[in-house]
């Protein structure tokens, strides 16, 4: 795998530390950071700092009703969640989300597939299969994207980025990505908005094809 040069922001780190960040957004994270060590070492290091301000915390008293609450639920059996490791050019994260299935592909033309990964009011995660060579139709945002490569690599107007590599597309970036020679590109990718796409016949699958 080639150096990681587009990393997680500092802020969305801190975000996915204190558990806040949308289900998408935290599925990019936590595949990032299960590549990209700087990254994984940063979010460990927003962990610590947040147990360092816990223990300054003053403790608060609790009832006994609700302490008693607490360990029954901490005594009651739990089925333990399954362990997802990385398979083929899939992070542990996304085979959980996956739950250990391939991806189911559809088809939005032109040889360029997607799998949906999870959708709700808060945004959504999906897979996308980009053949070599192949652009995505120009678009800009309405919120916030994050994409972020699994296999080979795409470029456009801000740069090339490879396995491991996070872009972060906010309303100020239009773009039409386009897939680099090579392997078919592979992207993990969140957005928490429909995206605004330039030309017409995009705007009209748009509602079909959910993006």
């Amino acid at each position: 795998m080639t150096a990681i040069t587009h990393h997680t922001p500092d802020a969305l780190l801190a975000a996915y530390a204190a558990g806040s960040l949308p289900q998408a957004y935290a599925l990019v994270v936590a595949a990032h950071i299960s590549l990209c060590l700087d990254c994984r070492a940063g979010y460990e290091a927003h962990l610590s700092g947040g147990g360092a301000v816990l223990e300054t915390v003053k403790p608060e008293a609790i009832s006994e009703g609700l302490k008693s609450n607490v360990l029954d639920l901490l005594d009651a059996p739990v089925a333990p969640e399954p362990i997802y490791r990385r398979t083929g050019v899939y992070p542990g994260p996304v085979i959980a989300a996956l739950k250990g299935n391939p991806p189911k592909w559809k088809s939005l033309g032109l040889g360029v597939r997607q799998s949906i990964l999870s959708a709700d009011q808060n945004g959504s995660a999906r897979l996308l299969y980009i053949p070599p060579g192949q652009t995505v139709p120009d678009h800009s945002h309405n919120g916030l994207e994050l994409t972020l490569v699994l296999q080979g690599s795409f470029s456009d107007t801000t740069g090339r980025f490879g396995i491991g590599d996070l872009e972060i597309g906010d309303q100020d970036l239009e773009h039409a990505p386009a897939a680099d020679p090579g392997a078919p590109c592979i992207c993990l990718a969140a957005t928490d908005a429909p995206l605004r796409f330039s030309s017409l016949v995009p705007r009209l699958l748009q509602p079909l094809f959910r993006i």
